[in-house]
């Protein structure tokens, strides 16, 4: 198949499957309406509410179920052809030169593309094996496309799902079944539904998503989204500061706005995890986050007059991080990295490995579980992990999908001006090995409390060889780190801190995101 036809059938299958999961976007009474893909992928889905409601097709808008206090079930009939694969995804841009070219020197080389819509760009992907394919095969691929010019050392696979066909679903309630191959919708005159036991504002729906599968999905106004949003991302206790709230609201407006349309592929806009942002739905609301949305209603953060991509992460150990030196792309000239505090931005302030290790007790990450707040900083601030020789061969040979063997070396080959590591090398009994940027927190993971495997807290570490008393054998590896999240953007925490020393919010975005301006846009 050619490049154009191949481009002509990929747009064809987009505008399908937009059209299966009816998804559009509209303005409501009150503002913009946002789909969230509150149930990502089940065959089976329960739509209800605590007053009366009502279950429509939403095409022909023809009455499929209703009830008081109830819920109905929508469950996965039939679905078409669906295909998964390994694609190796080489770059995003926002750049349709650089794509265009891209794609040229690909398919002259004689390899297929994927083009992905993305955050108002183009993830390109190259190559195409089954999902059963081997890593050794996959990798000799990845290394020739890297040799060719047409990939890099961050480049990683991506599993890949394309569904065809037709798809029906059967709505139940009450022993009556009705079946369709359209989208259907609950709505309730007070305004609040539920999906899966979880009440939300505004409309739900079940669409079919990417896989062939049914997504459950909330569509309300962008302003009550924002109410389920900011106190999840934010919660109110222990971090109550009202301008670090509002700091909060913009920076989720304005990322919301920004990545309207991100997963259209699956009907809805966005997912309710740290994918995207945390939504908690109507439950998770507080009055505090409430008035932050409220008071800073339509503002966002713009640079040249667009919208930023105001990311944001819990913790930055110190110092932020500049997008490149975590993500494939661009320099961004307000994503720069910046100091947590009023020290500056001299590189003095970077932490050392002297900082982290002279620290008074930092936190093991081995006896820490998901979801602790502390009430001022956030205990991850500062922590360390140690692995035995056992557990960082487990932990190498799951992420490398090969037994490593001992790991004889951990060596950071690179790292970046504000200290974070940008490529780090594992020398093993079975070869050695590489990860770049923020994918080195996901092949060093460290062992949690339950004794899974969880992602690196940050890219901001250190690490040793743990050498025995008793000769200088290596027992162990251990890293010293700081920080929580990608380090970019907006530090959570740290505008709490920044409101605590009495600075609005207004200041603390103009800190965090270098040279924007605040805009009302509605």
């Amino acid at each position: 198949m050619g490049k154009k036809s191949f481009i002509v059938l990929l747009t064809l299958l987009l505008v399908s499957a937009f059209s299966l999961a009816g998804f559009q976007h509209a303005e409501a009474s009150d503002g913009k309406l946002i789909r969230i893909g509150v149930v990502p992928s089940e065959e089976e889905i329960e739509l209800g509410s605590d007053g009366s409601f009502i279950v429509k097709d939403k095409i022909t808008g023809a009455v499929l179920a209703e009830g008081t206090n109830g819920t109905a079930t929508v469950s996965l009939e039939s679905t078409g052809t669906v295909e998964t694969n390994y694609r190796l995804q080489v770059a995003w841009s926002t750049s349709e030169t650089y794509v265009a070219d891209w794609v040229d020197r690909a398919s002259n080389a004689g390899f297929e593309t994927y083009l992905e819509a993305y955050n108002g760009g183009q993830r390109l992907f190259i190559g195409k094996f089954a999902s059963d394919e081997s890593w050794s095969v996959r990798n000799a691929f990845r290394n020739e496309v890297i040799r060719l010019g047409l990939a890099a050392n961050d480049s990683f696979w991506k599993v890949i799902t394309v569904t065809t066909g037709t798809s029906s679903m059967k709505v139940s309630l009450n022993g009556s079944n009705v079946t369709t191959e359209n989208p259907v919708v609950i709505t309730s005159p007070d305004g609040l539904i539920e999906i899966d036991g979880k009440k939300y504002r505004g409309v739900g729906e079940v669409a079919y998503n990417s896989t062939g599968t049914l997504a459950g999905i909330n569509e309300l106004p962008v302003e009550k989204y924002l109410y389920g949003v900011v106190p999840r991302e934010l919660p109110p206790v222990p971090y109550g500061e009202i301008e670090a709230q509002k700091a909060q609201a913009v920076a989720a407006r304005t990322y919301t706005l920004a990545n309207l349309g991100k997963r259209s592929n699956d009907g809805y806009d966005l997912l309710p995890t740290t994918s995207d942002q945390v939504y908690g739905g109507y439950e998770a609301e507080h009055p505090v986050s409430t008035r932050a949305v409220q008071e800073t209603e339509g503002v966002v953060a713009t640079y040249d007059g667009k919208l930023i991509t105001a990311v944001y992460h819990s913790t930055s150990g110190g110092y932020t991080a500049n997008n490149e030196d975590i993500w494939s792309s661009e320099a961004v000239p307000y994503l720069r990295g910046v100091p947590d505090s009023e020290r500056g931005k001299a590189m003095e302030h970077v932490p050392t490995i002297e900082v982290f290790k002279n620290r008074a007790n930092p936190t093991s990450l081995r006896a820490t579980k998901e979801g602790d707040y502390e009430s001022d900083w956030s205990k991850y601030h500062r922590w360390e992990f140690e692995w035995t020789p056992e557990e960082i061969s487990d932990v190498l040979s799951e992420y490398f999908s090969r037994d490593v063997g001992e790991v004889y070396e951990i060596n950071v080959t690179d790292r970046s001006d504000s200290g974070r590591v940008l490529e780090i090398e594992y020398v093993t009994e079975n070869g050695t090995f590489y990860e770049q940027k923020d994918r080195v927190r996901w092949s060093l993971k460290y062992i949690n409390s339950s004794g899974g495997h969880s992602s690196l807290r940050s890219t901001l570490f250190f690490i040793e060889a743990v050498k025995s008393k008793s000769d200088s054998d290596a027992v162990g590896f251990k890293a010293y780190g700081g920080g929580w999240g990608h380090g970019v953007g907006l530090s959570q925490t740290g505008a709490v801190g920044m409101a605590v020393k009495g600075d609005t919010f207004d200041v603390i975005l103009r800190h965090f995101y270098q040279g924007i301006e605040l805009e009302t846009r509605y």
